[in-house]
């Protein structure tokens, strides 16, 4: 045999048993309700509430090896700079905005402006339809040669009725209107109270009577942040007195990932000795939603609970305790029972030794702690009531204007349309003042503090879970599909048949089959030895299925490349006509696959478990070489339409009770393998479908699904009843969130969800469907997802976008897509080259290993977890973290100064990345001057 390969198939893999662990996740890491009662010193009890509380403990039942450290990512959910669309890609540039009303008679208004993503050749539109229900945006892909309709704009975001039909705005002031109901969405500057507590005071008549603090604390204050003077002071003041010292003389305030910050110090405020209940110190924390209790003593001496404090007002209580015996902070977090679920998870156990990393999760899961508190019914209805009277009022402001400042020959007119030559002048004229007046208005806001834009590095930079790695720089075919085999990748093409590409350069690809096999679909199972495949189209179409380990020899041995009559034996005869098939995801125990061959499904069952590859291989020489024979047939369900999605779902016995979910019409439906009986799961209320997927998730073993349409995202958990049928029906666990454009492929691997688009990869929270952030991917396609995750694109990775700092972005204006949205893709290729694919794979145990180290609750053997793979990106300096205040306030002045030059004349660009050059050096810029000055000319070019 020739040696010239690495092996292709460990006998089983991490990403083999983490593949089937990813649709697994549980809400019990963010911690459970409990009814918390607070007693005086008589035991008569005083208060009661319900709370979340999270403390990082280790549920006794699930087995975690004694002494791991479960660590979590830490991130921002809905960052400002990722959702707050008008101030960043709308106000300052030409665009355009409606007003109409819908058919319940409800006034909105929509925004849509024709962008670059990150200036990258990757035009695409973006609206903002403002209702009073609150905000709706999307982008759409951008074609040359079809111009996007008002209209067909409303239609995507489901509004497809109207009592008036839109008319265009054209009085520029409106972009103020706007951005004050783009901050409904809540401020960018977070207060946070600090209630010092010493150890054995149970009431808060006694914690906010301590005048002075102790040395513990002033250690934790200083690692919160800088102690200002509140006289005179210029940055957000959090409500308290800067004048007059009414509020007290000094106060905690820092900046992290561009929010600034200001904490309520109970024993910085005012003390009265004559007050005993310190009305002025509750006035302030009693009114922040979230507040830190730092309190004194060990683990044994009387834990505070949030009961103990009278505010109705406050949400969330962040619990400090300090430890001096080994310098460690533990943290407990209670949150109002009605406030959503909110990141990072505690880690497992809550003691942080590394104090830079405890004030990183600290202040992150305070302010995402606030803005999810923003979304409980108290809130949100006074937001909606807000959101409400300001479009109704704006609405009824604009009315008298109408004739003036409305053109009613654009209704429904194409986006972004060219002017007629005789009207083109004014139509500059008026574009010119539009955009004056939208760059003041955004020089203004960020003079005044309230811009959604990060300004200052507070973070270290590392690698982010989801960053990927180059597998493959160039790739010449067009890829159908793909799944992975150990270390490499298999993939279908669309002219040269079916190839293997090694994790190595200096490997070429290895034809498996030559292109007579035609594979549209398929899935590798290693443990099983196994690949199925789904092959040509129509009547022709086929699955065929092939032991693993002959394809290993026959290319270890450099047989010839297989063609499609040599797969005669492969054949799945029943199934020709499939169009679609699906496996169960926890195949280890019985591998069963549903094949739709029209209407109608075929079950499929394996009669053997072939579960270790060494008995699999070892056997092989004493069967024959096709599987064929193992499979068998078990029912056909005729259904009523022919299914577009489908996914298996395991019943929780296994005993007649797994089922099958199907798309197709308008709706989703349950359909029970062993009875045929079909129930509505969800019903689309949407002119046009567009099923992507349905995804089988296990909640604590309990199974759900993630059904995924249009730019649309619904949770659905299935509750078995009686052992057979499910029991379908509103359950408080059910969620539902929107992408931001329409995905193509949905990847779920908790804790995140990934959706791939066109252009872009979004990445949201399955527990809350909170955004974390998103990559801009010039033409993306996903290849494979069932282990590690592979997708290609157009555009090379630059090899600095890899180290996705915190926040690396100070160099840039607002105008200007920052660093925070790498990774960056350069431009495309030029004229006259040729198109190459580049392949790039996230390892899944980057995406799922690091967040629970857990042994896997599924059938497969438990495996280790190894490390993740390291990055081939080479070592990035790292950027130090800093809480220092002139640094923020010099790029306010920075950005203001460049805007001001800009207005006056003085400068072509006001984005452009060739100023501030000061503020470059700090952050260490790792780009070459030749690179800046094309990306400099390339932003000049688009603004023009």
């Amino acid at each position: 045999r020739h040696r010239n390969y690495t092996p292709l198939v460990p006998l089983r893999s991490a990403s083999e048993d983490l593949g089937c662990r990813r649709g697994e996740f549980s809400r019990k890491h963010y911690g459970s309700v409990e009814l918390l009662i607070s007693s005086d010193a008589d035991g008569a009890i005083q208060r009661a509430g319900r709370f979340r509380v999270e403390n990082g403990s280790i549920d006794e039942a699930s087995d975690y090896t004694p002494g791991t450290w479960r660590r979590t990512d830490v991130h921002l959910e809905n960052p400002e700079y990722h959702t707050r669309w008008y101030f960043k890609y709308f106000l300052g540039k030409v665009h355009q905005n409606y007003v109409g009303m819908d058919a319940e008679k409800n006034p909105f208004f929509l925004s849509v402006v024709l962008s670059d993503q990150n200036n990258q050749r990757v035009p695409q539109y973006r609206a903002i339809l403002w209702r009073k229900t609150g905000t709706l945006k999307i982008s759409l892909p951008y074609s040359p040669t079809k111009t996007l309709s008002v209209k067909s704009i409303l239609s995507a975001m489901n509004v497809d009725r109207f009592e008036k039909g839109p008319r265009e705005i054209l009085n520029p002031e409106i972009q103020k209107d706007l951005l004050v109901l783009e901050e409904q969405e809540g401020s960018v500057n977070f207060k946070f109270g600090v209630l010092y507590a010493k150890d054995g005071q149970l009431t808060d008549d006694e914690m906010f009577s301590n005048e002075s603090g102790s040395e513990n604390l002033d250690k934790f204050l200083n690692l919160l942040g800088d102690t200002i003077c509140l006289q005179g002071w210029a940055g957000y003041r959090g409500g308290l007195d800067t004048k007059n010292d009414t509020t007290g003389i000094n106060s905690i305030y820092t900046v992290y990932q561009g929010h600034e910050l200001m904490f309520h110090v109970s024993t910085m405020l005012p003390y009265s000795k004559e007050n005993k209940q310190q009305v002025e110190r509750k006035r302030h924390i009693g009114n922040d939603i979230v507040t830190i209790v730092f309190q004194e003593g060990d683990d044994a001496s009387p834990s505070f609970k949030p009961s103990m404090i009278r505010s109705h007002f406050t949400h969330i209580f962040a619990l400090v305790r300090y430890n001096s015996q080994n310098d460690s902070y533990r943290l407990k977090i209670f949150s109002e029972e009605s406030v959503p679920l909110f990141g990072p998870p505690l880690p497992s156990p809550p003691v942080f030794t590394d104090h830079q990393e405890f004030r990183d999760f600290l202040l992150v899961k305070l302010i995402n702690g606030e803005k999810a508190t923003l979304e409980t019914p108290t809130f949100a209805q006074k937001r909606q009531r807000t959101l409400d009277m300001l479009i109704r009022s704006l609405n009824q402001d604009l009315m008298p204007d109408m004739p003036k400042n409305m053109l009613n020959r654009r209704s429904f007119s194409d986006v972004l349309p060219e002017s007629p030559k005789s009207a083109r002048k004014k139509e500059e004229a008026r574009q010119a003042e539009f955009v004056r007046v939208g760059q003041a208005l955004k020089l203004k806001t960020i003079v005044r503090g309230d811009a959604p834009t990060s300004l200052v590095t507070t973070g270290l930079c590392r690698k982010e879970p989801w960053e990927s790695q180059s597998f493959c720089s160039s790739f010449p075919y067009d890829i159908v599909c793909g799944d992975s085999w150990g270390q490499s990748l298999l993939v279908a093409t669309d002219s040269a048949g079916v190839m293997l590409l090694e994790d190595s350069p200096t490997l070429p690809p290895v034809q498996v089959f030559d292109k007579t096999l035609t594979v549209k679909q398929m899935h590798l199972l290693e443990p099983q030895d196994l690949l199925i495949a789904r092959a040509d189209k129509g009547k022709d179409a086929r699955l065929y299925v092939y032991r693993l380990s002959t394809l290993k020899r026959g290319i270890e041995e450099r047989q010839l490349v297989r063609t499609k009559y040599d797969s005669r034996e492969n054949k799945l005869e029943k199934t020709k006509g499939c169009h679609l098939y699906s496996i169960n995801t926890h195949h280890g125990v019985e591998l069963r696959i549903v094949a739709a061959i029209r209407n109608k499904l075929l079950l499929i069952t394996r009669k053997q478990s072939r579960l270790d590859c060494l008995s699999s291989i070892a056997t092989v020489t004493g069967t024959t070489d096709s599987p064929v024979e193992e499979f068998q047939y078990i029912r056909e369900i005729c259904l009523c339409d022919s299914p577009v999605v489908m996914a298996l779902v395991d019943g929780p016995t296994g005993e007649n009770d797994h089922m099958i979910c199907v798309a197709y019409r308008h709706q989703f439906d349950l359909i029970n393998e062993s009875t045929g009986d079909a129930y509505r799961l969800h019903h689309v209320d949407s002119n046009r479908v567009n099923f992507v997927s349905a995804i089988d998730v296990y909640e604590d073993g309990e199974a759900g699904l993630l059904l995924c349409y249009n730019n649309i995202c619904v949770y659905k958990k299935v509750c078995p009843f009686n052992g057979a049928t499910p029991m379908i029906q509103p359950n408080t666990s059910d969620f539902h969130f929107s992408w931001n454009q329409m995905p193509n492929a949905i990847v779920c691997a908790f804790p995140y969800i990934l959706a791939f688009t066109t252009d872009s990869i979004e990445i949201r929270l399955v527990v809350n469907g909170n955004l974390v952030y998103t990559a801009v991917v010039p033409e993306l396609q996903l290849t494979a997802s069932r282990s590690d995750i592979y997708f290609i694109s157009s555009a090379p990775i630059n090899s600095a976008s890899n180290c996705s700092s915190r926040d690396t972005s100070s160099q840039s204006s607002p105008q200007t897509p920052t660093g925070y949205e790498m990774p960056v893709f350069p431009s495309p290729l030029g004229d006259g080259e040729a198109p190459s694919k580049h392949i790039y794979k996230i390892p899944l145990s980057n995406l799922v290993g690091r967040s629970i180290e857990r042994p896997l609750k599924s059938p497969l053997v438990n495996k280790v977890l190894t490390a993740p793979a390291p990055s081939v990106i080479g070592p990035t300096p790292m950027i130090a973290s800093t809480t220092s205040l002139s640094l923020s306030r010099m790029e306010i002045k920075e950005i203001a100064s460049r805007t001001r030059k800009e207005l006056l004349g003085l400068t072509e660009e006001p984005s452009s990345k060739a100023d501030g050059n000061s503020v470059k050096q700090r952050r260490m810029s790792k780009k070459t001057k030749e690179e800046e000055q094309r990306r400099t000319a390339e932003i000049s070019t688009t603004e023009q």
